[in-house]
């Protein structure tokens, strides 16, 4: 039997018996009429509709033309939008980087938010005061994310390459150089999900039963087990659901930082090494004005994230644990 199976046995036997109790009340909504439903669901359905639904419309069928909005020529030309992103070496290039960087910065995002949040979980002196400086990355914007690390991996005057001088007589081109740039980027995303991950980890385990750890602790459990046997798998629920949200936002929230720190650059192959999927979409609809390629582009993104998460449901939550 495992530690947290044995755990949740000593659990049930310290509980008090509750013999006769009744059974909980049916607590759904009933509604006297058929239209009430939909007429209380209209409004949501309204504004969905209007900036959701219509707009990714449009932008299916605006996919299926060749369009510049400068010049105002419009040219229907089927799935041949698509066709050229997929034979195209540069766009290749940038669904690869921008897989490449979502894996990237949802590994690392998550490894360091569980483990920052389990060792603030503990009972420390100032405990709160340390909390309160995890989370608040949160609070700020991307742009201003981006402007602090821009100013701190600055190549010539930023506090990193002043250190780094001091210490060792060097000073890296973080901007220039295209393994740097990709992973200065990176980094930057990683520090910015920060927060958001450790807001939900660290109330996941404040509320674990500790009860269940106790008993797993008298078992015996070294403290390393107490986590992988007991905690973790109590925490796959919401790591579960961070999951998809740093999947997200890796995809979409890219893009301040990129465009602040790098704009794109510097470029190497066929196309700049920190161009994800995202600020492709932007350099084709809003600078080169190619608003067909781009609808194009926002399809197969939806269709991306459409398979993540079909692939998290269908396969990742076999291994989420809901037990009581």
């Amino acid at each position: 039997m495992s530690l947290l199976h044995s755990a949740r046995a000593a659990r049930r036997r310290a509980r008090p018996a509750q013999a006769g109790a009744a059974p909980a009340a049916d607590e759904r909504a009933v509604f006297r009429g058929a239209a009430l439903p939909w007429l209380l669901l209209a409004p949501t359905m309204l504004v969905l509709a209007v900036f959701i639904y219509l707009p990714a419309l449009r932008t299916l069928n605006l996919a299926a033309y060749r369009a510049n909005v400068i010049l105002g020529t419009r040219q229907f030309v089927g799935l041949e939008n698509f066709t050229a992103l997929l034979q195209s070496p540069a766009y290749l290039q940038v669904a690869a980087q921008t897989l490449l960087f979502t894996a990237l910065s949802v590994g690392l995002g998550l490894l360091l938010s569980l483990s920052l949040s389990w060792l603030a979980s503990r009972p420390l002196r100032g405990a709160k005061v340390y909390r309160l400086l995890l989370i608040y990355p949160y609070a700020l914007s991307p742009a201003i994310a981006g402007t602090l690390w821009l100013f701190l991996f600055n190549p010539e005057v930023g506090v990193v390459n002043t250190l780094l001088e001091a210490a060792f007589g060097i000073k890296p081109r973080w901007l220039d150089t295209p393994v740097l740039a990709f992973g200065l980027v990176t980094l930057a995303a990683v520090w910015k999900g920060l927060a958001y991950n450790i807001v939900f980890y660290l109330a996941a385990i404040q509320n674990l039963p500790g009860d269940v750890m106790e008993a797993a602790e008298i078992d015996g459990a070294s403290p390393a087990q107490v986590f992988w046997r007991v905690a973790w798998p109590l925490l796959t629920p919401v790591t579960f659901f961070l999951v998809f949200a740093n999947i997200v936002a890796a995809l979409f929230d890219s893009f301040a930082l990129t465009d602040i720190l790098t704009r794109g650059g510097p470029y190497t192959g066929h196309a700049g090494a920190t161009t994800f999927l995202v600020y492709q979409l932007y350099q084709d609809g809003f600078v080169n004005f190619r608003t067909g390629a781009a609808a194009a582009q926002a399809v197969l993104l939806l269709a991306l994230v459409a398979f993540v998460t079909w692939v998290q449901f269908r396969l990742g939550e076999r291994r989420v644990h809901y037990g009581n």
